[in-house]
């Protein structure tokens, strides 16, 4: 969805001098085989896949047993959680696509991971932190995926009254008093320990 953050990966790792391999890949079927890790992480990634029961069976089909599975994934009454269904107001899902946002709750978790896991789950938060609620906007337009596909589709005139909603929502989220913008949001810490 975003190729840039991979770029930025990339960029990051060199800087630090870390030996890591960044190879872009369909979460829904991964090109590794069997089995092939000992941890496999997604932070708000594979969330935002269109098949999540198919992407579900990926994590556990390349993780070894008794490896991990760890995942972050937005709640749907978090911030982004509340973003998700304020962009859904203009440009609705795909038919048959579920929301992402039902990553971060303990039931679809355990309805995607079944009987094969064990899931241990904690709430966390991260802080939105940006000079200011317009410069929040303006970032995200050019560079979040969910938030640059939706004014991409939908009309000047939409894009107006879409703005005016991500405004309204920032300023329901917003604990800072200066100006700038400080706007926690909920996620789930995941950590699933695939059986042996």
């Amino acid at each position: 969805m975003s190729p840039s953050l991979l770029d930025r990966g990339r960029e990051r790792a060199e800087a630090d001098r870390l030996p890591v391999t960044f190879q872009q890949a369909d979460a829904e079927n991964l090109p590794f085989a069997e089995a092939s890790f000992d941890v496999v992480l997604s932070t708000f990634g594979v969330m935002f896949t269109p098949n999540q029961e198919k992407a579900a069976s990926e994590l556990i089909r390349v993780c070894r047993p008794g490896g991990k599975i760890c995942l972050a994934n937005w709640t749907p009454a978090g911030f982004v959680g509340r973003l998700f269904k304020t962009i859904g107001k203009y440009v609705p899902p795909a038919p048959d696509v579920k929301s992402p946002a039902l990553w971060g709750t303990k039931a679809h978790l355990h309805t995607l991971l079944g009987s094969k896991m064990t899931v241990a789950v904690e709430s966390k938060y991260f802080a939105f932190r940006y000079k200011s609620p317009k410069h929040w906007v303006e970032l995200f337009r050019g560079y979040c995926g969910p938030v640059l596909k939706a004014f991409a589709a939908i009309d000047p005139k939409a894009r107006e009254v879409l703005e005016a909603d991500l405004y309204a929502l920032l300023g329901e989220f917003n604990v800072a008093k200066d100006g700038t913008l400080v706007a926690p949001s909920e996620y789930l810490e995941i950590v699933i320990t695939k059986k042996r």
